[in-house]
């Protein structure tokens, strides 16, 4: 049968265009972050392996942190991608737990799939996953322990700290020397201002060579010399007290003739600029040096003029020192940066610690500002006999840094090893159990879901799982709150008198960002891929829809 009037074919995508969308792209989407939770699997917990990755250039990375394993992955689906960045937000927010939110979020889409292909609306399973963890949250904040509240006193504060820093640290690279790098951490922490908690004042620099444990914590600012020039050797390399003056200044002699066109008619005349160019940069060097100031830092070069000048009255120099050297300096000795030399301030614009030298630190040496008047600051100089161990060291104790950190802000704290995942697993079993309908049974996959910490940490300690969470599942149905994987005995036991704790605020962030991951995945029904065009670019558009989020490649 034929129409008059046939609507005509309208071309709305270009033609090379992949278009895929129903409930099939939504389980596309869910095995593609199933096959980053693949990868990541094995890294979990104190007993999981490192990944050795290659990229490119050939350059290797060892490491089990899931933010950096995800980073250098070079991840290409666009919804996986989703689990790169709830990895990095994990990483930047609180330093931890970036292994576990990638793959709880990935579970709890593992979950949501039978649902799904049983036809199960993605709203539906939304809606019940944002009650499930609201739920959490509330459960958790009522779980949390103040780790002050038992005691006010330093020395308990500080073991509490030292607690949190121990279970960060347990599944690292840095796991069987955590008694010397715990101090460490904890000091770090310690010394930063509490007003604003800035880890960027925690200098860390990486000297290859010695061991681990011949690492270094300095109170103050420590940084490797700078270039210096002939007559550098001659100056004092050890000072009490230093009057300490802090430049953006160059101090090398110029030549005009570069700046400026210069005629003249005679010897004289010459001689005259020579001088003047000579003079302008002996009345700053006469300046610094009525400042009575012993050490001289600048961010810009410091010239082999300047240099012998220094070198001739007692007094130590470098320059090009780095703007974050630099900034750290003046946070722990005082003081200012200057850009002028006409109009310093010895009392205001100077500042001064107890001791300065200079050592010999493997290969390099060191300039350490130590016993600062106002240590907001400290360095932490990590040694290692390859760069990739240093580098995973530097991870390892950024992360606990971040938790030791968190736990000073927030001063909550619930027991690690799969403990407060199988609390918030039988809280919710026993929730849906008072409720009707698909919501029971969508907010029981999400219990289920958070199984998969505590038997991922068994399986990478190579224990029989299912016998762990059943012992587990038994115990917190008793009443057990704390009990999680105990890796000493090989069984289950109270994670929290066993001093295996982690932030409050870690669990909270991790699950939020793992739930609202999965979320966006159910609720992206179509993707449309762009045929790449001859100029290399891609081009895409968005369609209409309601509820529809259309990533592009």
């Amino acid at each position: 049968m034929s129409f008059g009037n046939q609507t005509p074919t309208i071309v709305v995508l270009k033609e090379g265009t992949d278009q895929s969308q129903g409930r099939g792209q939504i389980i596309s989407n869910i095995n593609a972050c199933l096959a980053i939770q693949e990868t990541l699997k094995p890294t979990l917990g104190p007993l999981g392996s490192d990944i050795l990755i290659v990229n490119s250039q050939g350059k290797t990375t060892i490491s089990n942190d899931g933010a950096t394993i995800l980073k250098l992955l070079d991840v290409v689906h666009p919804a996986a991608k989703t689990l790169v960045d709830i990895s990095r937000a994990q990483d930047s927010e609180v330093g931890d737990g970036t292994t576990s939110v990638t793959i709880l979020a990935s579970e709890l889409m593992k979950e949501a799939k039978p649902f799904l292909e049983e036809g199960i609306s993605s709203h539906i399973i939304t809606k019940a996953y944002r009650n499930a963890l609201n739920l959490c949250i509330k459960k958790i904040n009522e779980l949390a322990v103040d780790i002050t509240a038992s005691g006010t006193e330093n020395k308990r504060n500080r073991q509490s700290l030292e607690n949190c820093a121990r279970t960060a640290m347990s599944s690292k690279l840095i796991a069987n020397n955590a008694d010397f790098f715990i101090k460490m951490v904890v000091d770090a922490v310690l010394s930063l201002d509490p007003n604003d908690m800035d880890e960027k004042m925690i200098g860390i620099k990486k000297i290859p060579g010695g061991s681990m444990e011949d690492s270094l914590f300095v109170d103050g600012v420590a940084f490797p010399k700078t270039f210096s020039y002939a007559g550098f050797e001659q100056q004092p390399k050890k000072f009490k007290a230093p009057k300490i003056l802090s430049l953006n200044i160059e101090l090398e002699l110029k030549a005009e003739k570069d700046n400026a066109e210069v005629r003249v008619e005679n010897v004289e005349e010459y001689q005259a600029i020579v001088d003047a160019e000579w003079q302008i940069i002996l009345n700053k060097l006469k300046q610094i040096e009525a400042t009575g100031a012993n050490i001289v830092l600048s961010k810009l070069p410091i010239g082999d003029l300047a240099t012998q000048f220094f070198a001739d009255r007692n007094i130590f120099c470098a320059g090009r020192v780095s703007d974050d050297d630099m900034q750290r300096v003046i946070k722990a000795v005082g003081g200012s940066i200057q850009s002028t030399t006409t109009d310093i301030d010895p009392q205001t614009h100077l500042g001064t610690c107890s001791t300065f030298e200079e050592v010999q630190i493997g290969s390099e040496r060191y300039n350490l500002f130590k016993g600062c008047p106002n240590a907001k600051t400290c360095t932490l100089l990590l040694r290692g006999g390859a760069e990739q161990v240093i580098a995973e060291v530097e991870r390892s104790l950024h992360d606990a840094i971040m938790i030791v950190k968190r736990a000073v802000q927030n001063k909550l704290i619930v027991a690690g090893g799969g403990a407060i995942e199988m609390e918030l697993s039988k809280y919710l079993r026993d929730y849906s159990k008072t409720i009707a309908g698909k919501q029971q049974l969508i907010i029981n996959g999400y219990a289920k879901a958070l199984e998969i910490i505590p038997r991922q940490l068994s399986e990478n300690a190579g224990f029989d799982a299912t016998d762990i969470l059943n012992r587990l599942r038994m115990a917190h149905s008793k009443g057990e709150k704390w009990y999680g994987v105990d890796f000493s005995s090989e069984s289950v036991g109270d994670n929290f008198n066993t001093f295996v704790w982690e932030p409050a605020l870690v669990k909270i962030n991790a699950l939020s960002s793992a739930t609202e991951a999965a979320n966006l995945i159910f609720s992206v029904d179509e993707t449309i891929t762009n045929k790449q065009n001859d100029s290399g670019q891609i081009t895409g558009m968005m369609p209409p829809g309601r509820g529809r989020g259309v990533p592009m490649q």
